[in-house]
């Protein structure tokens, strides 16, 4: 049975503890206990979350095999005595991961020192700034580097916590318990923390009927027939009214969603270029190899092969190699 430890102090976001519940299902679904979770603050005795509910936590303690460092809304310096327990556990635990602004208490604690790591993308600049040794992504889910991890904000502590089920037990448990969470099966770390129907934020629901169809029928032409069709629209309406509505042009957001997500399936690691291209409707990787140049800067088999640097995954899926 594996420990996993929990630390949190008053001021804590109740979105952290929601992670707790994948080990709990964890559990439930291999109808033994592998996992014990513990709630520990540096005191102990009962803490306030933001929203004023309190929940009881046990005084630091034994090292658990996994410790996870849940962050506050606003960080703030942690005690000599938390800062010193969280350095030590850098050694004594299997794992440590910072969740949320969990990862500004980690870099502290001086685990995050020429380490990549990411944190909610609202402070991912100041984590950088104090701490310049580290290697933000602040367009991460999560990133592990060693045996340290650390995830962005909100749901991404859910994303953590499945991919350490993955790590200990592999793939066909952390999909179970996402089931039982419905949610989706782990986003991939690497994905982003951005998402283009939010970034596009259009106003009425025929342009987001729109845009939902379209992330939901990637291999389709997707021609502005076909979406205005789905906002039950002229094509000349929907033309003008999703220009006005989001500041470009349905090809150009189209475009976007695509990229999205190929950039998903690749950072999956599982599926060929050619099966990627086709299931995002780029027909041909030629063509999605010109899109992410002009969007990302860089091929799909460099992105590809940054991120795997980034997860300590060496290598390419066969017949990725160009």
């Amino acid at each position: 049975m594996r420990q996993i430890g929990f630390i949190m102090e008053d001021g804590f976001q109740i979105m952290g503890v929601a992670a707790s519940t994948a080990f709990e299902f964890a559990n439930i679904q291999k109808g033994e206990q592998i996992y014990r979770v513990n709630i520990m603050s540096e005191h102990g005795g009962p803490i306030r979350s933001t929203l004023g509910v309190r929940i009881d936590t046990q005084p630091l303690g034994d090292f658990p095999d996994t410790l996870m460092v849940v962050g506050e809304l606003l960080p703030r310096p942690a005690s000599p005595a938390l800062r010193a327990y969280i350095t030590e556990a850098g050694e004594k635990c299997r794992r440590v991961a910072g969740v949320c602004t969990g990862a500004f208490l980690l870099a502290e604690a001086g685990l995050l020192d020429g380490r990549s790591a990411t944190t909610h993308w609202a402070h991912a600049s100041a984590l950088q700034q104090r701490f310049p040794t580290v290697r933000v992504d602040d367009d991460r889910i999560f990133v592990s580097d060693g045996n340290i991890w650390t995830s962005a904000g909100m749901t991404a502590a859910i994303d953590l916590a499945l991919a350490l089920i993955e790590d200990d037990h592999g793939a066909e448990l952390s999909r179970a318990v996402a089931r039982r969470l419905v949610v989706y099966h782990r986003r991939p770390g690497g994905q982003s923390q951005f998402s283009a129907l939010l970034e596009l934020e259009p106003r009425s629901d025929r342009v987001r009927r729109a845009l939902t169809y379209a992330k939901e029928n990637l291999r389709n032409p997707l021609s502005v027939e076909e979406l205005a069709e789905a906002a039950s629209l002229s094509p000349r309406q929907f033309s003008r009214i999703f220009r006005e509505e989001t500041g470009q042009s349905p090809a150009k957001a189209v475009e976007r969603l695509r990229l999205e997500a190929a950039k998903a399936m690749l950072e999956d690691g599982r599926h060929s270029m050619d099966l990627v291209a086709r299931d995002t409707g780029f027909a041909d990787r030629d063509r999605m190899r010109r899109a992410f140049l002009r969007f990302f800067g860089q091929p799909p088999q460099s992105l590809r092969r940054s991120l795997r640097l980034i997860d300590g995954e060496p290598g390419e899926a066969a017949g990725d190699v160009s």
